[in-house]
């Protein structure tokens, strides 16, 4: 029997031992051992997503059985017990090589996922991504040439002291490995919450769950900051200046941003503003497609975008034309002849409206003799829609053309088709917050 439980891999350059190693006839057996470990992490992870019903993508489990977390993970787990179930009878070559491969993976593909969900719009994550992976796998080469307990010990007689306490090179490594670890894990926590806060949230639910898991993301991040720098070997009795040093910050330079976290957060709660509303803030009019901590995003009818901090929402005007109910009113005026029949002026101008599909029956449209213009009678013409993500100008304009062409129609003399005016909320809207 072997005894080498705890042995350190066979240098590199001893290229006779490592041929000799992999020319044994064992080799085929912990071949075979490492197809039957792919094999059952294969099976169990198919049988866990039938079983949980996991068909949507996630950190566990992937598009796929395989690109998950999950499957090197239990990869690393049989081929670890393999590897000691079988040291104790043979000598162990291709395991020892398999397992620092599968560590690797594990810590290769759970960063990536993590950062993958954590960030996925930022662009930093590409080049993250790759910094893990290029580590990952430096780590684990020299870990299988033997060459990696000779470098940290190397490593740990470059020291100096700070203070009372003793730094080396390897702490630090050590402490940054494990700080993006306590990070990693924290981002992976906070992704998992806000992913099950958000799954079934609509309106003002979205918005006060949203809010939520902004808090729960900037409390776990802010404890596993503190963890990390712990693992560093920083006192954190230092950062009582350091917060000083902030608050003394914060109160003179940075009114506006703290002034936009906290503004986003009564957004969040109060639930004046929720994603999916219809906004115009100054001049600017769209839908709300996302309420973040410190801004919020406006996106009007053209695809333009605008952020807008969440301090303006509370200090300045906002029209929010959609926070009892989506249907606003929209208006044009008619100028036609003094001796046109007004009856017939209205009727038209109704059937106008009414052909146009975006235009709705209830409440039906409806026409107002305004007043006596210098040339001729002047009518306001009020109709109702409910899909202001449409855009208005477009449906306006085809308001006013079937208006023209049925005047024409019927002979109707206008004397001046004057511009339309701008949209009015419904008898719920506008709505200031």
């Amino acid at each position: 029997m072997s005894s080498s439980h705890n042995r350190v891999p066979q240098p590199i350059d001893d290229f006779e031992g490592w041929l000799a190693a992999f020319s044994q006839p064992t080799v085929a057996l912990e071949l075979a051992t490492l197809v039957g470990c792919v094999l059952l992490a294969w099976a169990l992870v198919r049988a866990l997503r039938q079983a949980l019903g996991r068909a949507e993508r996630s950190i566990w489990f992937g598009r796929k059985d395989i690109d998950g977390v999950l499957f090197p993970l239990l990869l690393l787990c049989l081929g670890f017990g393999a590897r000691a179930v079988l040291d104790r009878y043979i000598n162990i070559a291709v395991l020892d090589v398999a397992v620092p491969v599968l560590l690797a993976l594990v810590a290769i593909r759970t960063g990536v996922k993590v950062l993958q969900i954590a960030f996925s719009q930022a662009r930093w994550v590409r080049a993250l991504e790759q910094t893990i992976s290029w580590l990952a796998w430096l780590a684990m080469v020299l870990w299988v040439s033997g060459v990696l307990p000779a470098l940290l010990n190397a490593l740990d007689q470059i020291s100096w002291k700070v203070g009372n306490s003793h730094l080396s090179v390897r702490n630090i490594i050590e402490g940054l490995l494990t700080a993006g670890v306590v990070l990693i894990i924290t981002l992976w926590m906070s992704a998992g919450i806000e992913a099950r806060l958000l799954r079934s949230a609509t309106g003002g639910e979205l918005s006060l769950r949203k809010a939520l898991s902004n808090a729960t993301r900037a409390l776990l991040l802010f404890v596993g900051l503190i963890v990390a720098l712990s693992a560093v070997g920083i006192d954190l009795t230092a950062l009582s200046v350091l917060g000083g040093a902030l608050g003394v910050g914060i109160g003179l330079g940075l009114q506006k941003l703290a002034a936009s976290y906290v503004s986003g957060f009564v957004i969040l709660t109060e639930r004046n503003l929720r994603i999916g509303d219809f906004v115009k803030v100054e001049n600017f009019e769209g839908v709300i497609t996302e309420i973040n901590a410190r801004y919020t995003v406006v996106r009007g009818p053209t695809g333009r975008e605008s952020i807008v901090p969440n301090e303006m929402l509370l200090s300045t005007r906002v029209e929010n034309l959609s926070l009892a109910d989506a249907v606003v009113a929209q208006t044009t005026q008619v100028l036609v002849a003094f001796d046109s029949d007004a009856d017939k002026v209205m009727d038209l101008l109704k059937s106008a409206a009414l052909a146009q599909a975006r235009v709705l029956k209830d409440p039906a449209p409806s026409v107002q003799l305004s007043q006596f213009g210098a040339e001729g009678l002047e009518f306001t013409l009020v109709y109702w829609i409910n899909d202001l993500h449409n855009g208005q100008g477009n449906l306006r304009s085809d308001v006013n053309l079937a208006v023209l062409q049925a005047l024409r129609a019927a002979g109707i003399v206008m004397a001046v088709l004057a511009r339309a005016s701008p949209p009015t909320a419904s008898a719920q809207s506008p709505f200031l917050v």
